[in-house]
């Protein structure tokens, strides 16, 4: 009868995909992950006799699961662990430390956009004085508050691109419920060109269609900024 390996010693590449920490984190995203998932992904390996997640559910044992407790064990005490080298402990301490200082630190503003030189407050020191063409999303809740913002790209002095399944990507990424896009016109011209106008109609109609609104397009210059919203162009 053939011998068989443990289970505990089979590499994690040798697994069904579906059962990869790595993978079933980016199919299913990272909430679906249990703790010895997480830090199996840290660590990366295991050793000869037991898989990264092997070791990593041997870790939580020893703390009852109680990721407090092992957010206080030391580099040399995660080293003890067979197989947790110095370089894994650090990656292990470190990533405890960041969850512990998240949890501490003070939830950041969230600014209502109740106009739009309220996104212009927002977006203009991001796009002002620049040599070249930039374009960015605000991310926005139901309420209108801001919940994050992104670049979307960078180009030349006189054109970008500004990618409308890049938009709804990012925007359903940053779970907004609506959006405000902006770029900048380096050449201080505040109106809109025939492309700026018709990827304005473009993003809305999508928008409309997938039900995540683009609130405003501001164009920023120099001369202050122009808004398709105050415009009556969306």
């Amino acid at each position: 009868m053939e011998n068989y390996p443990p289970i505990a010693s089979v590499p994690i590449t040798a697994w069904a995909e579906d059962d990869r920490p790595r993978e079933k984190l980016l199919a299913n995203g990272r909430q679906t992950l249990s703790d010895s998932e997480l830090i199996a992904i840290l660590i990366g390996s295991g050793s000869r006799n037991e898989s990264a997640l092997a070791l990593s559910q041997r870790i939580l044992d020893s703390v009852g699961k109680n990721l407090n407790d092992l957010g206080k064990r030391s580099v040399a005490e995660l080293m003890k662990f067979k197989g947790i080298g110095e370089a894994k402990a650090i990656t292990i301490a470190a990533a405890l430390e960041l969850g512990r200082r998240r949890q501490t630190a003070d939830l950041p503003e969230r600014p209502e956009i109740r106009g739009s030189r309220d996104a212009y407050h927002i977006l203009g020191p991001l796009l002002l004085d620049l040599p070249h063409e930039e374009s960015w999303v605000l991310f926005l809740s139901k309420k209108n508050k801001v919940v994050g913002k992104e670049k979307l790209s960078i180009g030349g002095t006189d054109a970008t691109i500004m990618d409308a399944k890049i938009v709804f990507r990012k925007a359903l990424e940053g779970n907004a419920a609506a959006i405000i896009v902006a770029h900048n016109h380096p050449s201080g011209a505040l109106r809109p060109s025939q492309a700026d106008i018709d990827l304005t109609k473009k993003i809305k109609l999508i928008g409309e269609a997938i039900g995540l609104p683009l609130v405003d397009h501001l164009i920023i210059a120099d001369g202050g900024y122009f808004s398709f919203l105050d415009e009556g162009m969306i």
